[in-house]
């Protein structure tokens, strides 16, 4: 029942990030990470049953912050830009989706060695995470409002976390908790930016600011 229910939060986990790539409308990518965060709660939880209560605790903290703090504040960034969505983004749909077929198939592929160590549940999972880290990857490097690159940040944040938690049953407190506090910070500053520069320029799309500086 742990494995299946294992499994089930890390597709969902997955889908989440290919879902990403997908849409364009900032609201429902933003809907999307928060469903990635209960997804990513979810495998805290499934594998800390049994465990120590930190481990329990961590999960609860992955869930209020990443299912709850972090999406709550992109939704007030994007009150600045209500509507918002990607228009131009360097990559189209189909090709992303492609992108992120290939992306998944080289996670599983350089996953190999650590599912061949350990062949657990949890270790057979943990390509999930790594393919999430590069779908991350490749969301930062091809879309242009500043709201759609934070979220390939945290894409990759969320699949850091995963593997963590997939290969070594779960990380200390302290760790998780150094690690969000430097993602609350920059989604932070993404705000104050955003807000002012919507408010000078009228645009939050990077490249036609660029274009202002040229």
């Amino acid at each position: 029942m742990t494995d299946q229910l294992l499994n089930l939060a890390c597709g969902l986990f997955l889908l989440t990030a290919i879902g990403v790539l997908w849409r364009r409308e900032l609201s429902a990518l933003i809907a999307l990470l928060t469903v990635q965060g209960l997804a990513l709660t979810g495998i805290a939880a499934v594998l800390a049953v049994g465990h120590s209560t930190e481990t329990m605790v961590v999960a609860v903290g992955v869930g209020l912050l990443k299912a709850g703090l972090l999406p709550w504040l992109l939704r007030r960034v994007l009150t600045q830009v209500p509507g918002a969505r990607e228009t131009a983004p360097l990559v189209n749909v189909s090709a992303s989706m492609l992108a992120a077929a290939g992306l998944v198939l080289l996670a599983y592929v350089a996953a190999r060695p650590l599912v061949e160590l350990a062949p657990t549940a949890a270790a057979q999972a943990a390509p999930v995470g790594i393919a999430v880290v590069l779908i991350g990857f490749f969301l930062a490097t091809t879309r242009r409002r500043a709201i759609s690159q934070i979220i390939g940040v945290m894409l990759i944040d969320n699949g850091i976390a995963a593997v963590a938690f997939l290969a070594t049953g779960g990380v200390p407190l302290v760790v998780e908790l150094g690690v969000s506090a430097d993602l609350l910070l920059a989604v932070l500053v993404l705000q104050v930016l955003t807000t002012r520069l919507h408010a000078a320029f009228g645009d939050t799309d990077l490249d036609e600011l660029r274009e202002l500086h040229d």
